[in-house]
């Protein structure tokens, strides 16, 4: 094992399945054992029978749908304005100097504390939900991607203006170019920070969702349902983690070199 030599496939695999393995096998010790109490944390099989009765008779997967849906509305309405907005600040330094001051003030303030006057400017519905997670997603999309885009490689430019490239086929044919993969990850971090403020926003003012069923499962101290909630939420990211990577590694394979 040397610093940044990469790892095999399988061996990869092999690890990432050994620390889960390691994980519930630690948990089932610390609660079959007895060493903690399962009124604060229940076992592994109590967890698996609570979510297989969410799943089959408590209508937990409406709350799942409802859930991915607001973290795919959300997110794609803040992507659809950050991606062009970042663009245009990283290419032209006059419209970074114009909006940068207040979207980094703006990427400070935490999306949680917008939501009692979202309630009060859009109500409880979904228009709160989705609303909170773009003010979470959208000011971290915009600098990220200002910055990639703004970290292009001079001599890629200088080359294709000296090759009679327009300002406009800068953008198109070097800077959007150069730029795209690393996009492509911000998209794919900012995605997994998309579902923190999901959570958050049906924990108050919701009648369904994961975060709903985590509230509800709080009233009444079932451990094992709040912790099969908290899976399900990391299941899903890390299917869509996965995805994001696939996709990005098939539409962008020589940002691939090296890693």
């Amino acid at each position: 094992m040397r610093p940044l030599q990469p790892v095999a496939p399988g061996a990869r695999v092999a690890l990432g399945i050994g620390f889960f393995v390691l994980f519930f096998a630690v948990w089932a010790a610390a609660t079959f054992g007895g060493f903690v109490s399962k009124t604060f944390l229940a076992d592994p099989l109590t967890m698996v029978r609570s979510g297989w009765d969410l799943l089959a008779h408590q209508g937990f997967l409406k709350d799942i749908g409802m859930t991915v849906w607001r973290v795919v509305g959300g997110f794609a309405i803040a992507a659809l304005v950050a991606v062009p907005l970042g663009v245009a600040m990283g290419a032209y330094k006059p419209v970074e100097a114009f909006f940068e001051p207040f979207v980094s003030f703006a990427r400070y303030l935490p999306a949680s504390a917008f939501i009692p006057l979202l309630i009060l400017w859009a109500g409880i519905g979904e228009a709160q939900k989705l609303s909170v997670i773009f003010l979470g997603s959208f000011f971290q999309l915009v600098l990220m991607i200002a910055v990639s885009v703004g970290n292009t490689r001079r001599d890629l430019v200088e080359a294709a203006y000296t090759l009679g490239a327009g300002d406009r086929g800068i953008v198109t044919r070097v800077l959007l170019p150069s730029s795209a993969p690393e996009i492509a990850e911000t998209l794919r971090m900012v995605l997994g920070w998309a579902w923190t403020y999901v959570i958050v926003a049906e924990l108050i003012g919701a009648s369904s969702g994961i975060g709903h069923m985590i509230t509800d499962s709080q009233a009444l101290l079932a451990t094992d349902q709040i912790i099969f909630g908290i899976i399900v939420i990391g299941l899903i990211g890390l299917v869509t983690d996965f995805a994001f990577k696939a996709f990005n590694r098939k539409l962008f394979p020589w940002a691939q070199i090296g890693r």
